[in-house]
């Protein structure tokens, strides 16, 4: 068991999604970098769907009342197990009364949390992951006791440490598809979407990045039509809107571009502040 001595700035338990439920206007959840928290549960044997920790920016601090296996992945933490730092992206033994924190991101945005056999939580519609209205909890919450699924596996011993590509964190251009009301836009507004950067603003979350543009893009909005993470729509004050894992299921906004899967699991890394640019990929 894992007690929460402190939540964290926005930690929630994840897995890779709610699936089957779209028709009834459930979001798919699940983790916003996928390919991180595929990695973390990968490195300690479990199976590819095991629920995990998703931290953002500011981690929590707990303290584990039985020994087991971690794996820290993501966003470059400067994770501490009983106050002395320990590696990332490599199994890491912790005893049993272990108090483990987590420094400031050098780089990115959100991290990955994966325990040997994966935290036993509320399965909903199918997936443990955290959303406010279809779970109990929207966020992790001070106090909470986290229990632990017994893992059938061995301890994996290991020194070594999988290295993980920087441009998966630093990368400025995310790869994209043109989306169905793409030739609504002029073609001078087609040529600014491919040639310009934006910015990601500080109202971005697990719903949506909202992106600044260096200039003002403009298409009539559509009758509402489906749409999914990953979708790049423009807003009526010419916005940049890349919905995220939590999601709507339909929108009426012109659905200009789709980011790809990569591209999604890249964009989640990203904070306010930093710049993005859309590159195109022809087929």
């Amino acid at each position: 068991m894992i007690e929460v001595l402190s939540s964290g700035l926005y930690t929630t338990i994840q897995d890779l999604g709610r699936y089957g439920y779209r028709k009834y206007g459930v979001p798919l959840s699940g983790v916003m970098d996928g390919y991180s928290a595929k990695l973390a549960n990968q490195l300690l044997g479990n199976t590819k769907n095991c629920a995990v920790l998703e931290i953002t920016l500011t981690g929590p601090v707990l303290k584990f009342k039985k020994a087991t296996q971690i794996v820290i992945t993501g966003a470059g933490f400067t994770p501490t197990l009983n106050y002395k730092e320990i590696f990332m992206n490599t199994p890491v033994e912790v005893p049993s009364t272990s108090i483990l924190s987590f420094g400031l991101p050098a780089y990115g945005f959100r991290g990955y949390l994966a325990v040997a056999g994966g935290f036993k939580t509320e399965n909903v519609l199918g997936s443990s992951s955290f959303y406010k209205g279809i779970t109990q909890e929207g966020l992790l919450q001070k106090g909470t006791v986290l229990e632990i699924n017994p893992s059938e596996r061995s301890k994996i011993k290991t020194n070594a440490l999988v290295s993980v590509k920087k441009t998966h964190f630093i990368e400025k251009n995310v790869e994209v598809q043109k989306g169905p009301e793409f030739d609504n836009l002029t073609k001078s507004e087609q040529r600014k979407l491919q040639e310009l950067q934006f910015t990601v603003t500080s109202k971005s979350n697990r719903m949506a990045y909202l992106l600044e543009c260096p200039s003002i893009l403009t298409v009539k909005e559509i009758i509402t039509a489906p749409v999914q993470p990953g979708t790049v729509q423009i807003t009526p004050s010419g916005k940049i809107m890349v919905l995220m894992r939590d999601a709507q299921t339909t929108g009426g906004y012109a659905r200009i571009l789709q980011l790809t899967e990569k591209s999604i699991n890249q964009l989640a890394q990203k904070r306010a502040g930093d710049k993005v640019g859309f590159l195109f990929l022809e087929y």
